[in-house]
């Protein structure tokens, strides 16, 4: 009957599902309150009944629904995770983040608990202990600033057995965390379940596992066939839009790296080459792609998309502008692992014939021959002719060039073995 009544405001957890379900209960513990006439009914919280007046109700201000008076409510944090591995597994929209956030949080409504804040990773997999939010969330539990977490399951937490012991049966008693999974009867609160969510993330863990090794299996077959698997195209080709796995010429690029590798047999050094690429004008492969909208797993740096001696030299060096398909170069240590692993040559997987060349076969490999004498430039930017050839009459190994540290005029420069120099004698 109050016209001056209003809700307006959003809820701290900045969740627009969440204001909506708790403004529905708040309105219903309104009527009840009203039509009941009953003093021992309250809202759910700590201050809601001297807050909610006309005029200046707040859902930042509702904690929850009816509680009985002097009821306790506890601040949880709502945690989900969604990974490409989960939609394949899940065909249905039963675990998607909308309503995994739904299912909590009338979980934790109906309980009359305040949702401090709603924490969400998506696209990450459950064996990523670098997780956003996740990391959020942790740092908010050793703070102590909610003392319930809750998910749909242990596996939205983490599919690795090392977290949940870490976390679950080891830091979050400590700092008084509480720790329910909806779907998994899982509550560290009831005595006896520990045993069950420790199979739980064993459970968890071996599909991470098995997952990881088929689509390894896939990746490989593809790999031998001949199929490029990488997510963006490298400089000088682009994705055939009828077969992703086929690589098309960029006719733009494609120019750019045949004209580096001109300018490499011309004798020109990387960093001289980056420098007239830049004088040029001519745009990084960073920077190309972005200005063609085109998706890159490369943050763009506000470089003005300039070149460098790594980028040419890792087209100099790179074999698939011959038309051959050079893959598995590198790997990851493992699923739980984001460390990389360099490949010995003889394991790589290398198919001819794939795509349409841009450079020669002749052409790549005198490039390759002028870099492996290990050349470097000279103060004109050019290859002295002979880099890489003097070598120490006593081992063998090549000299080098270097300085004896001063500027100017009494600056002196002479070659030295480059083992003595390395080992230090």
């Amino acid at each position: 009957k109050d016209p001056t009544l209003i809700l307006t405001e959003q809820h701290p957890s900045n969740d627009p599902l969440y204001t909506s379900t708790i403004i529905q209960q708040t309105i219903t513990a309104w009527l009840t309150k009203e039509l009941t006439n009953d003093p021992t009914l309250r809202f759910g919280g700590v201050g809601i009944s001297n807050n909610f007046l006309p005029g200046s109700c707040s859902c930042a201000t509702i904690k929850g629904a009816v509680t009985p008076l002097g009821g306790v409510t506890y601040p949880l944090a709502i945690y989900t995770r969604l990974s490409k591995e989960d939609e394949d597994k899940y065909k249905t929209e039963s675990e998607s983040i909308q309503n995994q956030k739904s299912l909590l949080i009338h979980y934790a409504v109906e309980r009359g608990w305040d949702i401090y804040h709603i924490y969400c990773d998506e696209d990450y997999s459950g064996a990523d202990s670098l997780r956003p939010d996740f990391n959020r969330m942790i740092r908010a539990a050793q703070e102590k600033k909610f003392q319930i977490l809750l998910c749909k399951s242990q596996s939205r937490f983490t599919r690795d057995m090392e977290l949940v012991e870490k976390y679950i049966h080891g830091l979050f008693p400590i700092w008084g965390i509480r720790f329910i999974a909806v779907a998994d009867n899982a509550d560290t609160e009831i005595k006896g379940n520990k045993k069950a969510r420790q199979i739980n993330g064993l459970i968890n863990e071996w599909y991470l596992e098995d997952l990881s090794e088929n689509i390894r299996m896939v990746f490989d077959m593809k790999r031998r066939q001949g199929q490029y698997i990488g997510g963006f195209p490298i400089y000088g080709y682009r994705k055939d839009p009828d077969n992703k796995g086929h690589l098309l010429v960029d006719p733009e690029a494609a120019e750019v790296v045949r004209q580096i590798f001109r300018w490499s047999l011309e004798g020109h050094g990387k960093q001289s080459i980056a420098h007239m690429l830049n004088d040029l004008g001519v745009v990084n492969p960073t920077r190309y792609k972005a200005e063609r909208g085109w998706d890159s797993n490369h943050f763009c740096k506000q470089d003005f998309g300039l070149w460098n001696k790594n980028t040419v030299w890792r087209i100099l060096r790179n074999e698939i502008y011959t038309g051959v398909m050079v893959q598995g170069r590198t790997k990851k240590a493992s699923y739980k692992s984001k460390a990389i692993i360099v490949m010995p040559r003889d394991r790589w997987f290398r198919v001819e014939g794939t795509h349409e060349a841009i450079i020669d076969r002749e052409t790549f490999e005198t490039v390759q021959r002028n870099l492996d004498i290990r050349s470097r430039e000279d103060g004109t930017g050019m290859v002295h002719p002979l880099a890489g050839l003097v070598k120490c009459m006593d081992c063998g190994s090549t000299m080098s060039k270097t300085s004896n540290g001063k500027k100017g005029k009494a600056q002196v420069y002479y070659l030295r073995c480059k083992l003595y120099a390395d080992s230090g004698t």
